[in-house]
């Protein structure tokens, strides 16, 4: 399996808006990073428009949450180098041109070079409460797809780092994504459905 690092992507549309998504990113064995966005998907028509991506890297996991769940209002800043913009918060960021592009029917493989990275503070690593809610972000984007009882043994077991190690900013972040996990169990199909 290829290394994959879960991270925040931002890319512009023709417009120069930007769309701001959780993937993670693929190593594209040790030669770049491949972003592979499902069809359709709001990253995937981007790309194909303006062939640029900011990867930033943040430990404020509110980020993944809240894009998962909705809240994709966060604080921008132009990228140094390449068509697109990061976020403010970030503690790191790779700007990624497109190289090639591997056609897929499902998920396309757009294969990336770092033309410019940044660091902005210091990286001060995970707690367990904000690994939980990166897992959970990645469970929630998956219930249509895992059995019920998956999702609750799965739920139970991340729990207890929220429980034991969780900060505000976590708190906040599980509660968004409790809120679409409990629509999801009284049969909400919004609850699927990407945001």
């Amino acid at each position: 399996m290829p290394r994959i690092v879960e991270t925040i992507v931002t890319t512009l549309n023709e417009k120069g808006e930007a769309h701001i998504a959780p993937l993670g990113l693929i190593d594209d064995d040790g030669t770049g990073w491949i972003v592979a966005p499902f069809r359709p998907s709001r990253t995937l028509d981007n790309l194909m428009s303006n062939p640029f991506a900011v990867a930033s890297h943040t430990d404020d996991v509110r980020v993944f949450a809240g894009c998962i769940t909705g809240r994709r209002d966060w604080p921008l800043l132009r990228a140094d180098t390449v068509n697109g913009v990061r976020l403010e918060n970030a503690v790191s960021h790779w700007e990624l041109k497109v190289d090639r592009l591997t056609d897929h029917e499902q998920r396309p493989r757009f294969h990336c070079q770092i033309v410019h990275s940044g660091s902005h503070r210091p990286w001060l690593g995970f707690n367990r409460a904000q690994a939980a809610v990166l897992e959970l972000a990645v469970l929630s984007t998956r219930l249509g797809m895992l059995p019920p009882e998956k999702v609750e043994t799965e739920l139970k077991y991340l729990q207890i780092a929220i429980d034991k190690t969780a900060g505000e900013r976590e708190v906040e972040a599980w509660s968004w994504l409790m809120e679409r996990i409990d629509a999801w169990r009284e049969g909400d199909d919004r609850a699927t459905k990407k945001n």
